[in-house]
């Protein structure tokens, strides 16, 4: 954190900006509202956080990051029930479908992991999902021992 000291007292001042991704605004049809980005499902947060993260840590850069997002975006406007076709909470889950499909693509092509495994965690939550009685949360249990 950047600091600058005043008469013997610290004052705290904002991170430097270049520390953060280049801008979240530049985005395409990022669903927000006045106070920024807007999740319909925890899962949607989850990827995007995971997304800034990463590219923070310098497991990619952020200029990766939105051609990635833009590719998967331009996929999704080219299927005949694209996201325009759509109402604006509908266009919201297909524009973080196309997040998260974009974050496992870069996961994978930067080695942070393989494609079998991203299979096999999927599968393993479709399961838990499939298998918890109705009303309880989600749990991914240890499948080790299967």
């Amino acid at each position: 954190m950047v600091f600058t000291l005043i008469c013997g007292t610290t004052t705290l001042n904002r991170p430097d900006s270049t520390a953060e991704p280049e801008s979240l605004a530049v985005l395409p049809r990022l669903p927000r509202d006045a106070g920024g980005p807007v999740f319909a499902e925890p899962w949607q947060a989850e990827a995007f956080a995971l997304a800034v993260r990463l590219s923070a840590q310098g497991c990619f850069s952020w200029k990766e990051w939105a051609a990635a997002l833009a590719e998967e975006l331009a996929a999704a406007t080219q299927q005949p029930t694209s996201a325009t076709q759509h109402s604006e909470a509908d266009a919201g889950s297909i524009y973080y479908q196309c997040w998260l499909t974009a974050l496992e693509r870069l996961v994978v092509a930067k080695g942070l992991a393989d494609p079998a495994s991203l299979l096999a965690q999927k599968q393993a939550w479709a399961e838990a999902y499939r298998t918890t009685p109705h009303g309880l949360p989600v749990e991914l249990r240890n499948t080790s021992a299967r």
